[in-house]
């Protein structure tokens, strides 16, 4: 049996405690500490294992000890000896791991105990000691890039300055032109509304909107699909007057659209100014992909994502539903998808599931790694999304990331021959029973790849691609594309598959390239017969050894893997320049669930670097080298490297088709934390997606193009501060953003405090008090009294709720 962390915390009879000692031992190698006490008051019998996830491959460990790798991230470790873990003994595990630690998020999580009769415990997550010495933030001896601290942020915002309201822009994303005059226009929950039968759902979200504003006489609101002043399907001109509001689309989309710009320009008092706004949106596709295959995310998290979306128009939600760690929609001709692949932890019955990943923990009921969507839930997610706009893409990873498939496939196999049905056993079949390919997934999984060679994995992407078919039709919802991954197939993949072998043999095929490729046309040709176009991650186009082939049409290309130094920062261009409809993905500036910043408790990876609002905000889609930064390590990339990459061609700069945020969810386990890592990165990409080119690419001086950047960058983030994210903040959606910490230096025992985003308030003490929105708000440099030992600051928004504080030692001799 298990018992749950949930339940029985004080009663749990370990405790751990975690310690990056160095990350110096050697290049890309790093030592660490693992203590773990036994606080029960009765001795743990010999015998035990003990399990935890850990990002970072262990490579030795201290003596008395037997550290293994599992699979994935899961590692197990064990006492050597044969004694018995005595009440308030110690173990001091040493052991040396791959790379470094230099966050909370590479400390090892999600433990549990086994015991020698089999019990399971949930021990929950380690006490990560701070990371405070030089050697523990640093990766190695070429990272240069300094630690987020509260020095380092007041630095990074000293060129930020309060704006006047007057000078901040009223329209997220801004708009191509709007113009407004002193004049107000007064809306009240009876302002007429009046529409006709295609905007009827336009009408119903207007009058959401109006339904709190006070009783009375107000202005008559006028919907229309027409010819707007801008172009294409999603334009729309607001046109305001003293007592008619005129919202003219498109299309019902453009509508839509001006009812939420509308929305932004509504005061408290129910009044908006007068004049007109004309938009359109420079690119098409402006997107977001939340990873629910890591940690499941709810129907109710999903649609707060939507709603957040909808505000800033965005348009599509690529929802990666399968991933080796989890399957998350029901396929009712495939029970066993969601039977075994939506569930993580020890099974209490012996039954299969998947292994604890990324610290969700033994308890398969309670795991953050347990979930799945069934028909009722995919549809409400559809239909949520239908009316707001929004498509969604589904995405099924493979054939490599498919672990939760090939296992769940597995088990079916297996019961079903043991009934005899030989046929059926071999009907949806993923894995070669014979294959003897030594290979491992960057996630240090050996066993997650899809066997292309065999039939059986045609019928079974047929009959997932029939079932969300039909789910789109009952939803009323059209389906016209599904992603099917594509990316991070590891070498050595299918080259021990006696079946892959045969098939090659049979083709005249002399690489496994030439077997992949086969696959991505037979995964097209599935979709072509149900009328569906094919997306895929970038190596889905570069057919495996990175040789771009003849593009096809219907083919959208998600292009991701750019990290500056990587020498694959290119590569979105070189497939739009051979005629790839494409994605811009970009990790170094779009993926969100990197960490914002070089601090240790900043949740996050940082493998293509640490992406801050900013750097969603400043990245140039169509001429990227512009926004060139330093590389993950803080090293300028020398310029020799950029002025050989690849630029668009003007036919490649057609085939870039818009933008897409992306939300791994490896350190998502919680609604909390993918809001968290969301926004307000979300609203940056919306304004890189939809406003007009800035034009900084055009700016040929490099001092003048840094200036003009850095001036639109100062009123984006007073936008940010003073009016999107107290939107934000107010019912019925309260979005859980990140709140950036301050920065802060002490100069003799005067402190001086800043923030990122001008507008949200600083509030600090003197007493050593935990800062509230109650104590002294922050308007200048503070002069602490004689008595006074640290200066706390934090940052608020308009709820109370607050960042990290942080901590200024004062000089006692100051």
């Amino acid at each position: 049996m298990i018992v749950s962390q949930r339940e029985k915390r004080d009663g749990v009879p370990v405790a751990a405690a975690w310690e990056c000692l160095t990350n110096l031992v050697a290049d890309d190698v790093f030592a660490a500490r693992l203590l773990l006490t036994n606080v029960s008051d009765a001795p743990i019998e010999p015998g035990w294992t003990m399990y935890f996830n850990a990002c970072r491959r262990v490579l030795n460990v201290s003596a008395g000890f037997d550290l293994a790798h599992v699979n994935g991230d899961l590692f197990s470790l064990r006492r050597t000896n044969a004694s018995a873990w005595q009440p308030g003994e110690v173990l001091d595990v040493r052991y040396e791991a791959q790379f470094w630690a230099i966050s909370e998020t590479d400390a090892p999580l999600g433990f549990y105990l086994v015991d020698a009769g089999g019990h399971t415990v949930d021990l929950g997550d380690a006490d990560v000691k701070p990371f405070a010495r030089p050697e523990q933030l640093r990766r190695n001896a070429h990272d240069v890039l300094p630690t987020a601290d509260a020095a380092w942020r007041w630095h990074e915002n000293a060129g930020l300055r309060l704006l006047p309201a007057e000078e901040v822009g009223r329209i997220t994303p801004t708009p191509i032109s709007a113009c407004f005059a002193d004049a107000r226009c007064k809306l009240t929950c009876a302002s007429e509304i009046v529409a006709g039968a295609a905007l009827a759902a336009e009408a119903a979200l207007l009058g959401t909107l109006l339904a709190d504003l006070p009783d009375g006489e107000g202005a008559r609101m006028l919907l229309e699909i027409g010819t707007a002043a801008a172009e294409g399907p999603e334009a729309y001109q607001l046109d305001i007057g003293t007592d008619t509001i005129l919202v003219r689309g498109a299309s019902a989309h453009g509508v839509f659209n001006g009812i939420q710009t509308l929305a932004q320009l509504l005061d408290a008092d129910g009044t908006v100014p007068c004049g007109r706004v004309v938009d359109a949106p420079r690119f098409g596709y402006r997107g977001m992909m939340l990873d629910v295959a890591r940690h499941f995310a709810s129907v109710a998290t999903v649609q707060r994502l939507l709603d957040c979306m909808a505000r800033y128009k965005l348009n599509r939600l690529h929802l990666h539903l399968t991933d080796d760690e989890g399957w998350r929609l029901a396929i009712d001709a495939l029970p066993e998808l969601t039977g075994i692949g939506s569930k993580r932890g020890v099974a209490p019955d012996a039954g299969a599931v998947l292994p604890a990943s990324f610290g969700s923990g033994p308890d398969v009921a309670s795991s953050a790694g347990t979930g799945f969507y069934d028909a009722d839930d995919f549809i409400a997610i559809l239909r949520y999304a239908h009316a707001r706009h929004i498509e969604v893409i589904p995405e099924f990873n493979m054939p490599g990331h498919a672990r939760a498939a090939v296992l769940a496939m597995r088990a079916r196999h297996d019961r079903l021959r043991a009934q005899g049905d030989v046929e059926g056993a071999e009907r949806h079949l993923l894995s070669d029973p014979d294959d003897a390919s030594v290979y491992e997934s960057v996630q240090l999984w050996r066993d997650n790849v899809i066997c292309i060679a065999l039939p059986s994995v045609d019928r079974f992407i047929d009959t997932v691609v029939a079932h969300v078919a039909a789910l789109y039709r009952e939803a009323g919802v059209p389906l016209s594309t599904i992603h099917t991954g594509g990316d991070e197939v590891p070498r050595g993949a299918w080259e021990g598959s006696p079946r892959c072998r045969a098939l090659m043999r049979e083709r005249g095929w002399t690489h496994v390239g030439q077997l992949h490729a086969d696959f991505v046309g037979r995964c097209r040709a599935i979709l072509a017969r149900h009328g569906i176009a094919f997306a895929g991650w970038e190596e889905t186009a570069l057919a495996y050894d990175e040789a771009p082939p003849q593009p096809h049409g219907g083919f959208l290309v998600h292009a991701w893997n750019n990290a500056w130094g990587s020498g694959k920062e290119d590569v979105a261009y070189r497939l739009a320049n051979a005629g790839y409809d494409v994605v811009l993905a970009n990790a170094a500036n779009l993926y969100f669930d990197l960490a914002y910043a070089k601090d240790p408790q900043e949740p996050g990876y940082y493998w293509a670097g640490f992406v801050e609002t900013r750097h969603a905000f400043g990245f140039c889609p169509l001429d990227m080298i512009v926004s060139a930064a330093n590389d993950p390590m803080g090293q300028g990339v020398p310029p020799a490297r950029l002025a050989a990459l690849v630029r668009l061609t003007p036919a490649g700069r057609r085939r870039i088709v818009g933008l897409q945020g992306q939300l791994w969810g490896e350190n998502a386990r919680t609604r909390d934390r993918i809001e968290y890592l969301a926004a307000p990165r979300l609203v940056a990409l919306a304004e890189r997606a939809w406003a007009p080119d800035p034009g900084w690419c055009a700016i040929e001086d490099t001092a003048a193009r840094t200036a003009a950047m850095d001036d639109a960058w100062n009123e984006f983030a007073n936008r940010l501060g003073q009016r999107e994210l107290p939107r934000l903040d107010r019912a019925p959606l309260a979005y859980g953003y990140r709140l950036p910490p301050p920065g802060a230096v002490a100069q003799g025992r005067t402190v001086h405090a800043n923030v990122a985003l001008p507008g949200l308030a600083l509030h600090y003490t003197l007493d050593g008090s935990e800062p509230d929105a109650a104590s002294p708000r922050y308007a200048g440099p503070v002069q602490a009294g004689p008595d006074a030992a640290v200066f706390k600051t934090a940052t608020f928004d308009t709820r109370g709720r607050k960042s990290a504080t942080v901590v200024i030692a004062l000089d006692s001799h100051g």
